[in-house]
């Protein structure tokens, strides 16, 4: 099983099946003079994306950059991984991110604590990357892959303070991770294009997060390519709905901490994920979009780990 879209303009998305998840988390692919992936996903992913390689007839040892927007497993846990199947490729990765890519102890220490049981499952292994490989793109930095196309780099904090998005003239569009939130494409069969933002754990933080925003809204783009997952052609309507749902996100864990000032941590979590769901269920349920759909299989486990991000933020 694996599937693969063309977008155009030499850039191919293959889904790569994250949590066992159509739809889920997707690799992009620049069909360039150098061959450049944007996004491993984590490790159980990487067959996936080597099957969509073989699908595009391209050997993994023609691969010469592999990019990620950040370090959080879904999103490059699988890097060293696949690293081993592209011999002659190097790894670009915010500087705040190479150290943990090199030894990736406390990445795993801290993925664990959030998803216990299910890490070995969701995530194993995680293989580091050798120093010689890693390279760091500090933000307005650039990267020629093929003769007109030089990719920018820019620092886009609020999601994580290890993310970088990734601005590519040529599709005059940009990669952004989870830095301007989830997409959802589950909707769109409804006519309805709908993200929300991704504010999991443990460097969330909404100023940043609006500030990043601006930077991309800057660019005036033509389209977004998300890492979850899939590409809008319609930008404004993406900052229209992180500018309406991010307040309402703190908000929420705000409330809940107000009312719930002695209960246990593991307590307010659950309060503020089920305040997000009810939140975001209401606006669906306005779209015609009731708890059936196929979308709530995603948005129930983003809540949770949404609401984990808020608590932790407000109680720093």
């Amino acid at each position: 099983m694996s599937k693969t879209i063309d977008l155009g303009q030499q850039i191919t998305l293959t889904d790569v099946y994250d949590l066992g998840m159509e739809q889920r988390t997707g690799s992009y692919l620049f069909h360039e003079r150098d061959l450049t992936i944007v996004e491993t996903s984590a490790s159980p992913s990487i067959p996936y994306l080597l099957k969509g390689l073989k699908s595009l007839s391209i050997n993994p040892r023609d691969i010469k950059y592999i990019i990620v927007t950040h370090i959080h497993l879904d999103h490059a846990g699988g890097v060293g991984l696949l690293l081993e199947k592209c011999p002659n490729a190097k790894v670009v990765v915010h500087p705040k991110g190479k150290r943990h890519l090199a030894n990736p102890s406390k990445l795993i220490a801290g993925a664990r604590a959030v998803y216990g049981d299910q890490f070995d499952e969701l995530f194993d292994p995680i293989v580091p990357v050798p120093e010689e490989r890693l390279i760091t793109k500090e933000d307005g930095a650039t990267l020629q892959i093929g003769e007109n196309r030089t990719l920018t780099f820019i620092d886009s904090p609020g999601h994580a303070k290890h993310h970088f998005s990734i601005y590519d003239p040529v599709s005059n569009g940009v990669f952004t991770g989870d830095t301007i939130g989830v997409y959802y494409p589950q909707t769109k069969t409804n006519g309805f294009e709908f993200v929300l933002p991704s504010t999991s754990p443990n460097q969330f933080d909404p100023d940043a997060m609006l500030n990043s925003l601006e930077k991309i809204k800057n660019l005036n783009v033509d389209q977004i390519f998300f890492g979850h997952y899939g590409r809008t052609e319609n930008p404004q309507l993406i900052y229209e709905q992180i500018w309406y749902w991010l307040p309402k996100f703190v908000d929420a864990g705000k409330k809940v901490m107000e009312e719930k000032p002695d209960s246990s941590l593991d307590e307010k979590v659950g309060a503020v994920s089920n305040e997000l769901l009810r939140s975001v269920t209401e606006f669906l349920a306005e779209k015609g979009i009731d708890q059936d759909d196929d979308v709530f299989k995603y948005i129930n486990v983003d809540m949770q780990v949404c609401a984990m991000g808020i608590v932790d933020y407000l109680l720093k």
